[in-house]
Parts: C-alpha cells; sequence; structure tokens
C-alpha cells in the first residue's frame, strides 16, 4: 500500500477518533458530573478511542499478510504506541492549561495533533510492521 493511502486512512481513523473523543469529554463535563475535572475525561476518551482505532489499524490501515506478530503481541505493542502517545499528549495537555492558560477544550483539540502524530509512527514502525 502507498504511504499516502496510508496516511490518508490514518487521517480518516484519526478524525473519527477525534470526534469519539470530543464526544465523550464533552458528555463526562457537562453531563456526567466531571465538570472541572478535564484529565478524567481526557484518560477515558482516550482508552474508549482506542479500542475503535485498533480494530482500524489492524484491519485497514496497517493490514500485514505476512502476520510476523500474532494478535495479542499487536495489542501489546498497540498498548505501548497508545501509552507512548498518550504520554506526549497528556504532557502537552497539562502544559498548555496550567502553564500558558489554554481553554481546556482548545488544548484537548491541539493534543489530538501530538497523539495522532506519535501514534502513527509507533505502530507503523513496531506494532503493523
Amino acid at each position: 500500500m502507498k504511504e499516502r493511502v496510508r496516511i490518508f486512512r490514518f487521517g480518516v481513523i484519526g478524525t473519527l477518533n477525534a470526534l469519539i473523543i470530543a464526544l465523550v469529554v464533552w458528555l463526562m463535563t457537562k453531563w456526567l458530573s466531571f465538570e472541572g475535572d478535564y484529565l478524567v475525561a481526557n484518560v477515558t476518551a482516550y482508552v474508549i478511542a482506542q479500542i475503535h482505532n485498533f480494530i482500524w489499524c489492524k484491519y485497514w490501515i496497517f493490514p500485514n499478510e505476512k502476520k510476523k506478530n500474532s494478535v495479542w503481541k499487536q495489542m501489546a505493542f498497540f498498548c505501548t504506541a497508545f501509552g507512548v502517545a498518550y504520554i506526549a499528549q497528556f504532557f502537552f495537555l497539562v502544559l498548555l492549561v496550567e502553564v500558558f492558560g489554554v481553554n481546556e477544550y482548545l488544548a484537548q483539540f491541539l493534543g489530538l495533533f501530538i497523539y495522532g502524530g506519535v501514534n502513527f509512527v509507533v505502530n507503523k514502525k513496531i506494532t503493523f510492521q
């Protein structure tokens, strides 16, 4: 598969993940009594989006006929990639909100780009190679 097709597919799924994350953050902060606790909403939203993300990455973005790694190894590597990308995004989020005083929703949105870039690179190089 050409790299530009893979990046396009990743962008499509990333956009869906962004919508899932935004919806969960909004629901948790406005309707489920987590108002003001943007960090709990952020963690929950990213975990939910990751389940969605793994399935699409495995079968549509990074399909691999060779089956070098078992599904369990891929899940472990995927969780590691998630952890690395999430930590980068989380520190970026906290830095923007707590140090620079950026609006929590705008910081969540900007953090998606940090997360997406790190996640794509780590999954391409390690998880679905």
